[in-house]
Formats: structure tokens, sequence, C-alpha cells
């Protein structure tokens, strides 16, 4: 009995990695749980395409926005474990759960982690016509003039939005929030002259900031990036221990077997070495990555504590 139980197991493991050398066999669904023309979509446009070359079979990105990600986050939750629903992942995961005690989804439970796809610095940008050339000035008038500055975000928790809480929370500024379904119509937003500022993805402000559509202030991340090297990091522009960077990365269902999960991690990886590919992530200011689903297990764990505390801190509320 035992030794046909044993065989059994075995079996079963052996059909799984062969489904999973086997997979994909039709169309696989990338879904961006954030809105068309933002960076979210771009990366996720990007290495669908690669991904898609790989496989020989398509791999469609189906914007699903709305609840600050959420929405898209539950459509991926609920599908099933089978590698053909796959979820890019923001830094609104690390926050959601803390964010929104209602989840009907837990990121941590109910996702198999994969691989970190690129971190990406937010760049604090600002309309031409406000009167702030620096960190300092716009500090500087944000202070005399409390809560009438407001800044634009993806939605309540998205990776802009928490550069915004923790910049109000070091610099003791009170700049209000103003939140959409994604970055673009908040950047939209932002040049129409209905928002003061948005803290937004680089890779959705490149062409604007190189046209002088908008004003660049300042890199959320630690170091400047290479793109606008001109351009300072926060904390360099005077708000000391400011660095809040940004993070897209790819999830399946936490159902999922584990040869699939490295089957998607190792086509990743593969796409992420495409010179094509790096070029794309390179001009919008982008870091690859990919890592093993372990290793980026434990960079998710860290930032859901990271930013766990900061919302706590802040005494922000997602509903």
């Amino acid at each position: 009995m035992l030794l046909r139980a044993a065989a059994g197991a075995w079996v079963a493991v052996l059909a799984s990695a062969a489904a999973a050398q086997a997979f994909p066999e039709k169309t696989v669904t990338m879904i961006a749980p954030f809105s068309a023309g933002g960076s979210v979509d771009l990366v996720a446009r990007a290495v669908a395409q690669q991904m898609g070359e790989l496989w020989k079979q398509p791999v469609i990105v189906v914007n699903r926005p709305g609840a600050s990600g959420n929405i898209g986050v539950e459509a991926v939750v609920r599908a099933p474990p089978d590698g053909y629903t796959l979820l890019i992942g923001t830094t609104a995961l690390s926050s959601s759960s803390a964010l929104f005690p209602k989840l009907p989804f837990d990121p941590v439970r109910d996702l198999a982690p994969v691989s970190l796809v690129v971190t990406m610095p937010n760049v604090l940008v600002v309309h031409p016509s406000l009167p702030a050339r620096s960190i300092k000035e716009l500090l500087a008038l944000a202070k005399a003039n409390p809560n009438a500055l407001n800044s634009g975000s993806a939605g309540v928790g998205s990776s802009n939005h928490l550069s915004l809480v923790m910049f109000n929370m070091l610099s003791h500024a009170s700049i209000s929030h103003v939140p959409y379904k994604g970055a673009a119509p908040a950047v939209a937003d932002v040049m129409g002259g209905h928002v003061s500022m948005t803290f937004a993805p680089i890779a959705a402000v490149v062409p604007m900031i190189k046209a002088n559509r908008l004003r660049a202030l300042g890199i959320t991340a630690g170091v400047r990036t290479a793109l606008f090297p001109e351009i300072p990091t926060i904390a360099e522009g005077g708000v000391a221990g400011y660095n809040a960077a940004g993070w897209n990365a790819l999830f399946l269902p936490r159902a999922a077997p584990r040869e699939l999960v490295m089957r998607v991690n190792g086509t990743l990886k593969e796409c992420l070495a495409a010179p094509r590919l790096k070029e794309v992530l390179v001009n919008a200011g982008a870091d690859a990555v990919g890592d093993s689903p372990e290793e980026f297990t434990r960079f998710f764990q860290g930032e859901i504590v990271k930013w766990s505390k900061v919302v706590k801190a802040a005494g922000i509320a997602g509903g």
C-alpha cells in the first residue's frame, strides 16, 4: 500500500513537471492592476511581448484598474492556478493589508511570488507654473500655505501615494493627496494645472521632463538616476533620510505548482537578459532585477514591514 502511494505521488510529481515544461499551450493573460499609459503598463507590455516571443504563444496585457490596484489583484487571486493568469504587482501590495483591513484576499497568503521584475524610482514633478525650482523652495511654499498644494497618485497605497506620505512625515509638510486610477491620469492633471504635483514613476514622465512640460525636483530613491543625473535625490534636496523606490514584480495564484512558478521565473530571467528589453527598461529609468522566488519573497516581506509601519504612523486608511 505504501509503495503504491509513493509511486502514485512520484507519478503526480512527474506529470506536474511535464505539464510545466509544456506550458504554455495557449494565450497567457498578464493583469496590470492600474490604467494604461503608466509605468506598470509600460513594463508589463514590454515584458509580455518578450515572453510571448520566447514561449511562441501570445501574452496579452489586460488593465484592471480600480480600488488602488486591488480589483486587478483579486482577479489573479481568483484565477485558476494553471499559469495562464499572471499578475504584474506593484509596491501597492506592500501596504494593501495595512490600508484595507477588509480586503477579500491576503497578498502573502493568496499569491505565489515569482520574481522581482524591476525597481524604478519615482520623481517628484510639478507644473512649470508652480513657483518652486527645488525641494527646499517647494517645502517653503507648502509650509507657508498648509494644505494648499496637492499631489496626484495612482491610488491609495500606490508607490506615488506612499512617496507623498513619507515626504510629509519626514519634512513636516501638509500636502494633500488626490488619488486616481493610475499614474497616467495623475500626470495628465499635473500637466493640465489641475494638481500641483505628483511623485510619478519615472517611466511615465521622461518625455514630459525632456520637453519642459513638467519640472522635476527630486528622485525618491537613495541614489540619482543615470537617466537624469542632474536631478538630485529628495534626501539631497533637504528631506533627510528619505528613500522610497517603487517596484514591479510577477506573481501567480498561490496554488500554482512549484514547477510552474520556476518555469515562469526562468522565462522572465531570459527576457530580462534580452538586449531589446534591456534598452526599453533603461530608457524608462527602470533597473531590471530577475531574482529567485525565495529572494523576492524575502524582499516582499521586508517591503510589507516597511510600508505598513509608514501607513500606521501616518494614520492613513484606504477603507
